[in-house]
């Protein structure tokens, strides 16, 4: 089944680390993709760009609305992803938990559909 490991985290966290915290975490991502990618597992995975080039859509009453920036308040942002194949729940839920991430944002995990023909039944 495969899981998206979504990311979040304050980016005003991020703003106030050092540079060598920085690069500290920039290693531990890269040695968790080497051994996701070893496992098998990965499917896919990046980062996103900052926040700040974000745009929302809302359609209300047949007109499309854009918003610069997330379209709701939060201080943690989506900051990436990884798309996994595992076969259990419980294997997603330890992958989750060696992201660098979950020391200091949160990492969801949810489920995609891959089967659109059970989602109208």
């Amino acid at each position: 089944m495969q899981y998206m490991l979504l990311i979040y985290n304050d980016p005003s966290g991020w703003e106030s680390m050092s540079e060598a915290d920085r690069g500290a975490i920039y290693g531990a991502y890269g040695a968790f993709t080497e051994e996701l990618q070893a496992s098998g597992k990965m499917v896919g995975g990046d980062a996103l760009q900052d926040i700040s080039t974000a745009t929302s859509v809302r359609v209300r009453g047949g007109e499309t609305l854009t918003t610069d920036g997330p379209f709701a308040e939060t201080k943690e942002v989506l900051g990436g992803y990884y798309l996994i194949d595992v076969d259990t729940l419980d294997e997603a839920l330890e992958w989750a938990a060696k992201l660098p991430g979950s020391t200091y944002g949160t990492v969801e995990v949810r489920p995609l559909v891959t089967n659109y023909e059970t989602m109208s039944a």
